[in-house]
């Protein structure tokens, strides 16, 4: 990052912690000089800041980042006024600025590092997004305490959070109801068939030509059409669910299964050839090898895929149990906070699903070009 930039930008956030010294917390409030308990950590953040700007270089990252959780602990100590909270002023959102100021400034450094360690490389692959993450759920609680969003608008994340925590065994169920038996069914069966067929399709041309079409036509149908279809055919368990997911996860297989078995190049089926191998051994010697990233692909694709179409037919027709189910009661009942702590655990599930599938590319195909450094 260029260091005039990077020491602008931390210059400015230590302004803005001047200024909250100065403007109101809050309508009716006095500045933050006239808070013995804040102001003293406030005042540290700034400073850190302007320690920062003087280095402006990796060195600034470390007093950066202290002085930013600094900054964002008052700044949300402050928020339990309850003078403060609901109508926060200009004062208050200085401090908020230069708390997204100098984070920002932080993240842009870190991540233009490039250590050459490959431990570190890790540590700061895994640290930038972190950190980029924890501000934005940072300015979304002060936003909405700040300007004293109603919770039937938007929960704040700790009230979301806490939700959650007591939670626990209804979100257990509903993950077991939409995940392991709807999601991970439809998972493997979409998959497969998509995988089977793309084998199929490459054997035989003519069935290339007819599958694709038809293949396109199924997956341009409307999700919320054919989920309703679905319930009425194979009942409101998760069996219907699964049908949804393996209907929306079989062609994107198919598509990308059918490219990686294209992909070999002339010389290497040639060299099969030469061998006198059949195609069962051209297939698990070149052509499934060749394909798997595009394999990886489609399944990195579905695991987020699946999880979206199981929720989405929950909400035509299910148990007492489920996701979807959740979602679509508590938002009808104005429990947002439940709302919103089911669309954690979705994403939360989302994520984990994709980093195995993630960790299972890099153990098979490690020989790839793209991994290696």
């Amino acid at each position: 990052m260029d260091p005039r930039k990077l020491r602008l930008g931390l210059v400015f956030a230590a302004v803005a912690i001047a200024l909250a010294f100065v403007l109101p917390l809050a309508a009716g409030e006095p500045s933050l000089r006239m808070r013995p308990t804040a102001w003293p950590e406030v005042a540290m953040a700034g400073l850190l800041f302007l320690v920062a700007a003087w280095f402006a270089d990796g060195r600034a990252t470390v007093p950066g980042l202290v002085g930013v959780v600094l900054a964002a602990a008052s700044s949300l100590l402050l928020l339990r006024d309850t003078g403060i909270a609901g109508s926060a002023a200009a004062g208050f959102w200085a401090i908020v600025t230069a708390v997204w100021l100098a984070s920002a400034m932080s993240v842009v450094s870190l991540a233009a590092m490039r250590p050459i360690r490959a431990n570190r490389r890790r540590a700061l692959n895994l640290l930038v997004p972190l950190l980029f993450g924890a501000i934005v759920f940072y300015l979304w609680e002060v936003a909405v305490r700040g300007f004293g969003v109603p919770p039937v608008l938007m929960p704040a994340p700790s009230a979301a959070a806490s939700r959650f925590m007591t939670s626990l065994p209804t979100l257990g169920a509903d993950f077991f109801q939409t995940f392991v038996k709807g999601v991970l069914a439809g998972y493997v069966i979409g998959c497969g068939a998509g995988l089977l067929v793309a084998i199929l399709a490459h054997r035989f041309e003519f069935l290339g030509r007819g599958l694709l079409p038809l293949g396109n036509f199924f997956s341009a149908l409307p999700l919320v059409g054919i989920a309703p279809i679905m319930v009425m055919w194979f009942g409101f368990d998760w069996p219907s669910k699964a049908a949804v997911v393996a209907l929306v996860t079989f062609f994107p297989m198919l598509v990308n299964a059918l490219a990686g078995l294209s992909a070999s190049g002339h010389i290497e089926r040639d060299l099969m050839r030469s061998y006198a191998a059949n195609y069962s051994q051209s297939l698990t010697k070149l052509y499934l090898p060749a394909a798997l990233p595009f394999i990886f692909n489609a399944l990195k694709i579905n695991a987020t895929l699946a999880l979206i179409g199981a929720i989405v037919a929950e909400f035509f027709g299910t148990p007492t149990q489920g996701i979807g189910f959740r979602i679509s009661t508590e938002a009808g009942r104005m429990a947002i906070d439940m709302v919103w702590a089911e669309i954690a655990l979705a994403a939360l599930a989302g994520m984990a699903f994709y980093g195995l599938v993630t960790l299972a590319e890099r153990a098979t195909t490690f020989w790839h070009p793209s991994y290696r450094t």
